[in-house]
């Protein structure tokens, strides 16, 4: 673990060397600027291994807390780190961070949450649509991380919650986190005040198992989603990448029956769908990070598609697009009757 000079001034990170006294890490260290370096090898397997295994406690750059919009998903993001701890092979990080993927937990955590009074009763997401007004103003805490996956270690996320259960905002708001883990029990009993909706990332087995490495099974995400709806949190499956794996039919009807099962009945439920895609660049350096994937990424055999700034993403054909998303909107009409789709992407 590294923390930077500023952050070491901040009462946060003294709370993060508090939890990682008590989880018996001693590897810490001081470092005499706000640079970290030393990091790089020769070998570029070494350098991603030993940056994955890094957490650097650091003060957000400005560009943090000027928020952005995060559109289908919230109507701000809200950065509490940046990187990730997990090893997914078609990790979306990896086409928009820079340098070696070291987990970044911000230190000056009550600044950035001081800052969302500013964007409240803004954005065009939630805020500006009819059919998801009630969620108010809405802030995406795992655009750029897995906040439940490194919480252990932070704390930030359980600040984040009583802090937006608590805090007298100018209207309605909502914070919002999706997780590959499960590990819950600290959140349980946070006054959260249903103004929290924490969603699992959740897969088909072929996938989950082969790509999302260093994650919780899925068995253990969806014990951890349901005891946090019966605390009276909404919840949410993101079902994500979506991929038409060999018996997909079969995978993803196995995945929401245990959704269901996993589930009470009366959940404030949503489900956001989001199928796989990949970038050129994307596509670089996670075949650099996984040499061996056996991840399908062929621009041959996908079709192109343009962001507003020129952008090339290469996502599934058409007719494949529309088999995908008809049959998961009939199986969600099925099997999760009450749930409220969000979008599809």
């Amino acid at each position: 673990m590294l923390v930077t000079r500023s952050a070491a001034e901040r009462s946060h990170t003294r709370e993060i060397l508090a939890r990682v006294e008590a989880a018996g890490v001693t590897d810490v260290t001081f470092l005499r600027s706000d640079r970290i370096s030393g990091l790089g090898r020769s070998d570029e397997r070494a350098a991603y291994a030993r940056a994955k295994a890094t957490l650097a406690v650091v003060v957000s750059p400005p560009s943090a807390r000027k928020l952005e919009p995060i559109a289908p998903s919230a109507d701000w993001r809200l950065d509490l780190a940046r990187g990730c701890p997990a090893h997914c092979q078609y990790c979306y990080l990896a086409g928009s961070l820079g340098g070696p993927p070291i987990t970044r937990v911000y230190a000056d955590l009550d600044d950035i949450l001081a800052g969302m009074d500013a964007y409240v009763g803004q954005g065009t997401v939630t805020s500006a649509d009819a059919a998801r007004a009630g969620e108010g103003t809405t802030f995406e805490a795992s655009c750029y991380t897995d906040p439940l996956g490194i919480e252990p270690m932070t704390g930030s996320l359980a600040a984040a919650i009583a802090y937006v259960g608590t805090h007298s905002f100018a209207g309605p708001v909502q914070l919002r986190a999706t997780t590959k883990f499960g590990a819950v029990d600290a959140l349980l009993d946070l006054p959260h005040n249903g103004r929290t909706r924490i969603r699992a990332s959740v897969n088909a087995d072929a996938v989950a198992g082969r790509f999302e490495g260093g994650t919780d099974p899925m068995p253990v995400r969806l014990a951890g989603l349901g005891a946090l709806a019966r605390s009276g949190y909404p919840v949410g499956l993101t079902i994500a990448p979506i991929m038409p794996v060999d018996g997909w039919v079969e995978q993803y009807s196995a995945l929401l029956d245990a959704a269901a099962a996993a589930l009470p009945t009366n959940a404030d439920l949503t489900v956001e769908c989001i199928t796989h895609r990949f970038t050129p660049g994307s596509k670089e350096v996670l075949e650099s990070w996984y040499p061996r994937t056996k991840l399908e990424m062929d621009p041959d055999r996908r079709s192109r598609k343009y962001g507003k700034f020129g952008a090339v993403k290469y996502v599934y054909p058409a007719a494949e697009m529309r088999e995908l998303r008809t049959w998961f909107e009939n199986a969600l009409t099925e099997r999760l009757p009450t749930a409220r789709s969000l979008y599809w992407t």
